[in-house]
């Protein structure tokens, strides 16, 4: 144990040491989050931060997107920890824009977007709480930084597949895996109020000529493109909000489910719901709800209902067709 004198980032930091090297917390669990440790050490979310960061430098914990801090695979025996952990070697002198985002994106990727904070991102980086400000303005600047940065981790070939279908795929394959990626992008924006990012931008412009030069008018050429964005995003939600449950209820998906239909009246259910009681009940197992299956059949649902207006073969049955 750490003596009482010692700051409280590093009587965190030895608590959690001892747990590891005793074996309490066993290779892949989960840490305690900052928040939680800031809540039962009475401490400042970035004191927290700071703590995992000695741990994480000393090679005992790990990030995992969408899982959090957990203990690493072969976590450094007692005597190889230092009993000084030194200064992480992104000194506050060594800062730059790049940097913040880089820790931006990790914090985002293995805590949620709520979880970052200019606090969290310096402390991350051994970094004064103050100093980030340096090199952006705010929070939400650093957010849209890191948002443009995880948009522009996939780009697409200088010769497009032939046709406008493959291309549309492709595009929306391209955005899907990002979003599987970094799901904290899910909950930047809403459709209405579009994220004029330039690597964002980039996607909507492969989509948008795709089907450009088709005689579609304006109008419907960017409907198809919003249809098509709101389809990804809109069950790429989904991945953080799953996330964020199997984070607070430590319950998988399947799991929770299983919870539910084990006190599920089917008998009562089946009077008021016969459907849903008759399909249920045929699944047998149950049903094996996969997003990235879902997302394969939900596109090819999609592009076969707008075929027929792209190539001009639907009805003119409003403004825009």
């Amino acid at each position: 144990m750490a003596p009482e004198t010692d700051p409280p980032f590093r009587r965190i930091a030895a608590d959690l040491r001892r747990r590891i090297t005793t074996g309490e917390l066993a290779p892949g669990a989960r840490v305690p989050s900052n928040r939680r440790l800031a809540q039962d050490w009475g401490v400042a979310l970035a004191t927290a931060t700071k703590a995992l960061t000695v741990l994480r430098s000393e090679g005992l914990v790990e990030a995992r997107p969408r899982v959090g801090t957990v203990v690493a695979a072969v976590p450094a025996s007692p005597a190889a920890v230092p009993a000084s952990p030194p200064r992480p070697a992104s000194a506050e002198g060594e800062l730059s824009r790049e940097r913040l985002i880089a820790a931006a994106l990790e914090i985002a990727d293995a805590e949620g977007l709520a979880a970052l904070s200019m606090r969290a991102v310096a402390a991350r980086l051994g970094a004064a709480p103050m100093s980030a400000y340096r090199y952006v303005t705010s929070k939400d600047e650093l957010v849209l930084l890191a948002a443009d940065a995880a948009f522009g981790e996939a780009g697409y070939p200088a010769d497009p597949p032939a046709g406008w279908r493959p291309r549309l795929e492709l595009g929306a394959r391209t955005l899907w895996s990002l979003f599987r990626r970094h799901p904290w992008l899910a909950e930047l924006g809403s459709v209405t109020r579009p994220l004029l990012l330039p690597n964002l931008l980039t996607h909507a412009e492969w989509a948008l000529a795709a089907l450009d030069g088709r005689g579609l008018p304006a109008a419907t050429v960017l409907d198809i493109h919003v249809l098509l964005y709101s389809y990804i995003e809109g069950l790429a939600a989904n991945l953080e909000r799953e996330a964020r449950a199997q984070a607070a209820t430590g319950l998988t998906g399947d799991q929770w489910t299983d919870t539910r239909f084990a006190t599920f009246d089917t008998r009562a259910a089946a009077t008021r719901f016969p459907v849903f009681t008759r399909l249920t009940a045929e699944l047998g197992e149950g049903y094996d709800l996969d997003l990235d299956t879902l997302f394969e059949s939900g596109l090819t649902t999609l592009l076969d209902g707008l075929a027929p207006r792209i190539d001009g073969l639907a009805p003119r049955i409003d403004g825009h067709a």
